[in-house]
């Protein structure tokens, strides 16, 4: 009768091991990628971007956390633009926002597609973002004698701060360690920000004279890693 009891013990123990997940409650990790300015000046508008982010896993697929970026934004050329304007602005970006992926609604443990994609995930988040502009065309070339002595000046800052709003699409891919809890994180995001205000490109132009009639927006494609550490929680999968 005792074997039996334990033998129906350990069979519960098992099928309930088969319904959860272990999981670190906190992670750390940074990335690397490129970025790409939608403001009002449009041309060459491709630099680089890195970022660093410490999480809280509520769940293995829902967190919240910080993220802090740092790189450059650029636009426009002095020869090519309409106007002669260019910019580089070395900027850093502080936001705090959550995370959504798939695998908190799918049932993915019979399927080896929905095991992949069940790290597809969405967030969105709220922010600062820091421009300062190393280099901006603040007069306009060759109107020295309408403009004298240095001629037409764009409008505008060369250091401000405006809120943003970053949304993020992205995949993970998790990989366990020893003690089969998701450890590490690799990670493909692609960010969209909108920032409110007109010190993204440096230029505040009348809406008469330029084209300025959108919200300033950046995007920021990056690779990178994460590392789950920390307390350790346990979560049911939904089937």
């Amino acid at each position: 009768m005792k074997k039996l009891i334990l033998a129906a013990s350990f069979l519960f123990l098992a099928l309930a091991g088969q319904g959860q997940v272990n999981f670190y409650k906190l992670a750390a990790g940074g990335g690397f990628g490129a970025t790409v300015s939608y403001a009002d000046v449009r041309e060459n508008s491709q630099s680089y971007a890195g970022y660093g982010a410490v999480d809280y896993n509520f769940t293995p697929f829902v967190n919240a956390g910080l993220e802090v970026q740092m790189g450059k934004i650029k636009g426009g050329n002095i020869v090519t633009n309409p106007h002669n304007r260019q910019f580089v602005n070395s900027f850093m970006a502080f936001s705090i926002g959550g995370k959504v992926a798939l695998g908190q609604f799918i049932d993915y443990s019979d399927s080896k597609f929905l095991s992949v994609v069940k790290g597809l995930y969405f967030g969105a988040g709220l922010g600062a973002i820091r421009n300062k502009m190393t280099y901006i065309v603040r007069y306009k070339p060759n109107t020295q004698a309408e403009y004298p002595p240095l001629g037409y000046k764009f409008p505008g800052e060369d250091k401000s701060t405006n809120l943003l709003m970053p949304l993020n699409l992205g995949m993970n891919f998790y990989f366990k360690d020893g003690y089969d809890r998701l450890r590490y994180v690799l990670n493909f995001n692609y960010q969209g920000n909108f920032t409110f205000g007109e010190g993204l490109d440096g230029y505040d132009d009348p809406m008469g004279t330029f084209k300025n009639d959108n919200p300033d927006f950046y995007t920021l494609f990056s690779v990178g890693l994460k590392y789950n550490f920390g307390p350790v929680g346990v979560a049911k999968r939904i089937f």
